[in-house]
């Protein structure tokens, strides 16, 4: 079967961003963005999605983290979308339940073209330590678009903010692993109108 795999360098004036990624990994990662929550969050991500995934960004950090966690999150829909291909066989929907200590977390998704976010977190607290946790609504509004996914994100309860972003990046994680899996039954697109 044919490698699906994807480079993408991003380069503007504001961040220098390089994506590389296989879908069919082992979740293997190697993340460097100049935010270590965000490190975190990334490694989270290829660990429960099992997509090998490196990343390496550099940003104008010291004006503000907006730019770099915008960017990533296009960057890396980017190099999903071509990884993808015209997702030929693929299962298309993804969805789990994820808890992490007090939090429960609701995530569902579609890989059939359409961007669009739904994102509702229970916990309000704004920041962990430095980062601004109102950031990663704009890395997953870029993630959706350039993707071309429909995600929807429900952080059901949960007060802790560390634990509320890590049940939703695992649960965003596994339900890709569902989303991007092959499926031997799936003949060309998996889409009744013969095309995504």
């Amino acid at each position: 079967m044919k490698a699906r795999c994807a480079k993408v360098h991003r380069k503007t004036r504001e961040t220098d961003i390089a994506v590389s990624l296989n879908l069919d990994g082992a979740g293997a990662s190697a993340i460097e963005t100049g935010l270590p929550f965000l490190n975190h969050m990334l490694e989270l991500l290829a660990k429960h999605s099992l997509i090998d995934l490196t990343i390496r960004a550099k940003g104008d950090l010291a004006v503000d983290y907006h730019h770099t966690v915008e960017d990533l999150g296009l960057a890396l829909g980017d190099a999903l979308n071509a990884a993808l291909g015209d997702r030929t066989g693929i299962s298309r929907y993804g969805w789990c339940l994820l808890p992490m200590d007090e939090t429960l977390s609701q995530i569902a998704l579609d890989l059939g073209g359409r961007p669009y976010l739904v994102l509702e977190m229970t916990c309000k607290k704004k920041k962990i330590l430095e980062f601004e946790l109102a950031l990663l609504t704009e890395f997953f509004r870029a993630l959706v678009t350039q993707t071309r996914m429909n995600l929807h994100i429900n952080q059901l309860y949960g007060s802790e903010p560390h634990h509320a972003w890590e049940s939703v990046f695992k649960g965003v994680a596994r339900a890709l692993r569902l989303a991007v899996a092959r499926d031997a039954r799936v003949h060309g697109v998996p889409s009744s109108k013969g095309t995504l």
